[in-house]
């Protein structure tokens, strides 16, 4: 992986620069990816959601830096540090959707991406060193987090509203977009005492309860799901539409349904790498 340390120039449009970040690339059997480091400590993958590295994002991994982790995070669409916009994520959206990378409507099957995404996790663990290496998915990126449990590199992996499949199918509703081998390993890696954590908000039809229902069935105990009541009424005034649980809709107030979730996913991450021994 070569390394430099230029960012994006700061804007007026809340743009974030990334300055605190160094920029390099990883590549893996000829596929090549951007790949934003920064930190010290046991390695931590964040996949950025739709539409890319946005600075919530950004900002959610400089709280898993401060757990004294270094943060990765791939650039596999989108321009890094750039606002979201309805413009933006629908361009991100129709150019992901067909990318052979992500396989976004495919059911028993898991993610090509996810090689690359095993391949930076085993140099991650080799250059930064600790336990293992954790890693979260967010929306379209949710599940892919599993698909790197395949490697063993990964120890803490964090499914934040896995949005993939695609469909409106029982089929796809239900489907964890993993082949029935790496199924298998998962359910192995499970048994073994490596847990998985999911987030989600209850209203989200991106992300049906059936997946939800899909991992307590395969890992039993070793699934840790996460659901926020987004129901119209819901005592937090959460909006019924809400998605990102660690970014665009993160409310950071004492006692908010996402702050404690936020919290879950930290301590998820400092027990497993930073301080396994507590």
């Amino acid at each position: 992986m070569s390394e430099n340390s230029h960012g994006l120039n700061a804007g007026d449009n809340g743009a974030d620069d990334l300055s605190d970040f160094d920029r390099g690339s990883f590549a893996h059997r000829g596929i090549v990816h951007d790949v934003f480091r920064s930190g010290e400590g046991p390695a931590v993958i964040v996949i950025a959601e739709i539409p890319g590295i946005t600075p919530k994002v950004a900002d959610f991994a400089r709280r898993v830096r401060a757990l004294g982790c270094t943060v990765l995070l791939p650039v596999l669409f989108g321009e890094p540090g750039r606002e979201p916009s309805g413009r933006y994520i629908a361009s991100s959206i129709a150019k992901a959707c067909v990318s052979r990378e992500f396989a976004a409507f495919a059911t028993g099957k898991t993610a090509p991406v996810s090689e690359w995404l095993r391949a930076l996790a085993r140099y991650a663990h080799g250059s930064f060193g600790g336990p293992g290496v954790g890693a979260v998915g967010m929306c379209f990126t949710g599940g892919f987090a599993l698909g790197m449990m395949a490697g063993p590199e990964l120890i803490a992996p964090v499914l934040s509203q896995p949005s993939l499949p695609i469909g409106f199918t029982a089929k796809a509703k239900a489907s964890v977009q993993l082949s029935p081998e790496d199924l298998k390993i998962v359910k192995e890696r499970v048994a073994e005492g490596t847990c998985v954590m999911g987030l989600r908000f209850t209203g989200d039809r991106a992300v049906p309860a059936e997946r939800f229902e899909t991992l307590r069935r395969e890992l039993g105990d070793g699934f840790i799901g996460v659901e926020i009541d987004s129901s119209e009424g819901n005592a937090w005034g959460i909006p019924t539409n809400a998605h990102s649980v660690l970014t665009e809709h993160f409310v950071d107030e004492p006692g908010h349904p996402t702050r404690d979730a936020m919290d879950q996913v930290l301590e998820f991450f400092r027990t497993r790498l930073v301080d396994p021994t507590d």
